[in-house]
C-alpha cells in the first residue's frame, strides 16, 4: 500500500535524522567539556598514534596510581613547611641598636630579659643584647602575664615587630623563645664581652692633680666598672652618703654621672627614677637600720617587678668595722656593695665588700681629701661627659683647708670662693631637712643649674640660724684645762634647740673652727647620752672610749659614731662618762 510505504520510509527517515541530531549534540557536548585527566591529548599526528587508538575510550588509571599521586603531593606540601620552618630558624638576628631603622619591619632579636611589667594590657618584657636595651609587648589578654615561663635573667629569642607607640619604640612580639643549652651559653658571652669591654673606663683623668686621688687610681676603675655595668646589665644602683655638704656633694656628683648613661639605656621616660636611687644617711655608719631598709625594698621590688638586686655604693659610710653588721645583711642576698671613702677604712671591711676605694689603704696620706672630692673623680671616671658639670664640687665640699687646686678648678668654670660657699651653706642648710629624702631636683637645681638667687636665699638662712646658735652657745662654753689640754664644753642639751637646725654635729664643727687655740685644744658638744668631740690633733677615737671605759667602767661608753666623733653613754652617767673621756683625750696629747 503505497500510503503505508511512505509513511514507513517517512519514519524511517525521522528516526535516522533524530539519530543524526542525537550525535551532533553529543559532539557539542564532548566540545564543550573540560578536558579531564582521564581524557586522550588530541596529538595523533605527532604521535603516530592510528584513528582507531585516538578514538579508543581511555582506561581508568589503577586506584594504587591514585594514591601514590596524592602521598607525593602531601610529601611536597611538608617539604615545603619544612623549608619555611628552616627559613624561620636561620632569619638573621638584627641588634637592638638598629631598630631605629626598622618600624614596621618584623625582626628577630636576642639578649637577656632585664625586667618584666604587668601593665592593664600587656606584658612588657625588656630584653638586653650586646648593644642597647628595648621594650618588647606581648599579649594574651588584658591583664593576663604572657609567657609566664619566662623570668628576668633569662636568654631568649623574639620575633616581632617594631612599633613607635608614645614616641617611644616597642616590639610587637609574635613568638618567644627561652635559649638554653649551647644557643643561651653563646648569647650569654656575647652579652659578656660586650659588657667588659662597655664597662671598664679605659684610664682615670683626675679633675685636679692630687696624690691622694691618684694612688687609688685602680680601684676607682674598679668602682666605675661596677657602676657602669650595673646600668647596662638593668641592675638598680642604691647610693648611699651621709646627710651633710661632703655627703651631698658627693652624692650628686655620682648621680650627675649616672642618670645619663640610664636615660641613654633604658627607653622609659621613668627609667632614672627607677634604676637610680639616693638615700641619706643619717651618720657615717651603715647600721642594721639602713640596711634592713635597704634589703625590704630590694626584696619587695624583686618579687613585685622581677627587678635584680641592686648595687648599694656607700660614699663616705660604712668604712668602719661598726658598719658590718649592716654589710653583711645586704652580702647574705648577694647584693654588690662597693665602698668609696676618703678617711681610713677598717681591714675588715675590705674583706666583706666587692670593691673599696680608700687612699689610706694604699699608703696615701688623705687627710686634705674630701669625700666629695673623691667622688667627684669617680664621677668623671663613670661618665667623662660630666667633667665640667663637677669641676667645682671638689671646692663646694670643703668647709677649710681646701687645695688650692680645686679652687682654681672651680674659678675657671665660674665659681669664685664666695659662690663656692654659697653653694656648700646652701646644701648643707637643706641637708638637714626631710633628711631620709633625696631631694633630686632641689640639689641639682643649687649644684647645677647655677641658680644664684635659689643658692643665695638658703645659704642667707643658713647663716642666719647658725649665728644664733653660736651666739648662745659661745655664751655658755665652759673652758676647762684638762692635763696637757685645752677643753672648751658646751651642754648642747642646755643651750642649743636640739630639734632644729644646725644639728649637733654642724654646730659643734663651726664651735670647734671658732674657739680653738694651739695645738692641744679639743670641743665637746655634751648631751644627755651621747657627746660630740673634735681636736685639733689626730685622735684615735675607739682609743679614747677604750680608756675612757676603763675609767668609767658604769658609764657604758661606746664609740657610736667614728667619724662623727660621736661617743654615746648612759644617761645617769653624765658627769662620769664626759671627765672619763676628757682624761683619754688629754693622753693622747
Amino acid at each position: 500500500m503505497s500510503t503505508s510505504s511512505e509513511t514507513a520510509d517517512s519514519e524511517s527517515d525521522a528516526d535516522s535524522q533524530s539519530e543524526q541530531d542525537a550525535a551532533s549534540e553529543s559532539d557539542a557536548g564532548d566540545e564543550d567539556r573540560a578536558p579531564t585527566a582521564g581524557d586522550v591529548v588530541d596529538d595523533i599526528a605527532a604521535n603516530g598514534e592510528s584513528e582507531q587508538e585516538a578514538d579508543a575510550e581511555p582506561e581508568s588509571e589503577p586506584e594504587s596510581d591514585l594514591e601514590s599521586k596524592d602521598d607525593a603531593a602531601s610529601d611536597d606540601e611538608q617539604e615545603v613547611e619544612a623549608d619555611a620552618d628552616d627559613a624561620a630558624d636561620e632569619a638573621e638576628r638584627v641588634t637592638l641598636a638598629s631598630i631605629d631603622d626598622r618600624v614596621g619591619d618584623v625582626i628577630r632579636v636576642e639578649g637577656e630579659i632585664a625586667s618584666v611589667r604587668q601593665t592593664g594590657g600587656p606584658t612588657v618584657f625588656e630584653l638586653r643584647d650586646e648593644t642597647a636595651i628595648a621594650d618588647c609587648a606581648a599579649f594574651v589578654e588584658a591583664g593576663v602575664r604572657a609567657y609566664p615561663e619566662v623570668e628576668v635573667g633569662d636568654y631568649v629569642r623574639i620575633d616581632g615587630e617594631v612599633e613607635r607607640r608614645r614616641g617611644e619604640l616597642q616590639i610587637e612580639t609574635e613568638e618567644l623563645t627561652i635559649l638554653d643549652g649551647d644557643e643561651g651559653d653563646t648569647v650569654a658571652q656575647r652579652l659578656a664581652d660586650a659588657l667588659s669591654d662597655e664597662a671598664r673606663p679605659d684610664a682615670v683623668a683626675p679633675l685636679a692633680a692630687h696624690e691622694p686621688v691618684a694612688a687609688v687610681g685602680k680601684s676607682l676603675l674598679d668602682a666605675a666598672e661596677a657602676i657602669r655595668r650595673a646600668v647596662l646589665e638593668s641592675r638598680p644602683i642604691v647610693v648611699r652618703h651621709t646627710a651633710t655638704a661632703d655627703g651631698y656633694v658627693a652624692g650628686a656628683a655620682v648621680e650627675r654621672a649616672v642618670l645619663p648613661l640610664i636615660r641613654e639605656e633604658h627607653p622609659r621616660d621613668d627609667a632614672e627614677y627607677h634604676y637610680f636611687t639616693r638615700r641619706p644617711l643619717e651618720e657615717a655608719v651603715y647600721g642594721m637600720d639602713a640596711a634592713t631598709n635597704d634589703v625590704t625594698r630590694m626584696l619587695e621590688d624583686r618579687d613585685r617587678h622581677d627587678e635584680k638586686l641592686p648595687l648599694v655604693l656607700l660614699l663616705g659610710a660604712g668604712s668602719t668595722a661598726e658598719s658590718l653588721d649592716g654589710l653583711g645583711l645586704l652580702g647574705v642576698y648577694g647584693s654588690e656593695r662597693v665602698v668609696v671613702d676618703a678617711a681610713p677604712a677598717d681591714d675588715e671591711v675590705a674583706a666583706e665588700v666587692d670593691v673599696l676605694v680608700n687612699p689610706a689603704r694604699e699608703g696615701a696620706d688623705a687627710r686634705d681629701l674630701s669625700v666629695g672630692a673623691l667622688a667627684s673623680t669617680l664621677s668623671v671616671a663613670v661618665n667623662d661627659d660630666v667633667r665640667d658639670d663637677v669641676s667645682h664640687l671638689p671646692a663646694v665640699s670643703y668647709w677649710e683647708n681646701c687645695p688650692q687646686q680645686y679652687l682654681d678648678l672651680a674659678e675657671s668654670h665660674g665659681f669664685d670662693a664666695d659662690r663656692v660657699r654659697e653653694l656648700r651653706e646652701a646644701v648643707a642648710l637643706e641637708a638637714y631637712y626631710q633628711s631620709y629624702q633625696d631631694k633630686r631636683e632641689l640639689i641639682a637645681d643649687l649644684l647645677f643649674d647655677a641658680d644664684e638667687g635659689l643658692a643665695g636665699h638658703v645659704s642667707e638662712q643658713f647663716r642666719i640660724k647658725l649665728e644664733d646658735e653660736i651666739e648662745t652657745a659661745q655664751a655658755n662654753l665652759e673652758r676647762r684645762e684638762v692635763g696637757a689640754i685645752s677643753a672648751a664644753v658646751l651642754d648642747s642639751d642646755a643651750y642649743s634647740h636640739r630639734f632644729d637646725f644646725p644639728p649637733t654635729g654642724l654646730l659643734v664643727d663651726e664651735l670647734h673652727r671658732r674657739t680653738r687655740e694651739g695645738d692641744a685644744f679639743v670641743t665637746v658638744a655634751l648631751g644627755m647620752d651621747e657627746l660630740y668631740l673634735r681636736a685639733t690633733g689626730d685622735l684615735d677615737l675607739r682609743a679614747v672610749v677604750e680608756s675612757a671605759a676603763e675609767k668609767a667602767p658604769a658609764a657604758g661608753l661606746a664609740a657610736a659614731g667614728i667619724r662623727e666623733g660621736r661617743i654615746e653613754f648612759l644617761t645617769g652617767a653624765r658627769d662620769e662618762a664626759l671627765e672619763a673621756v676628757l682624761d683619754a683625750a688629754a693622753e693622747q696629747f
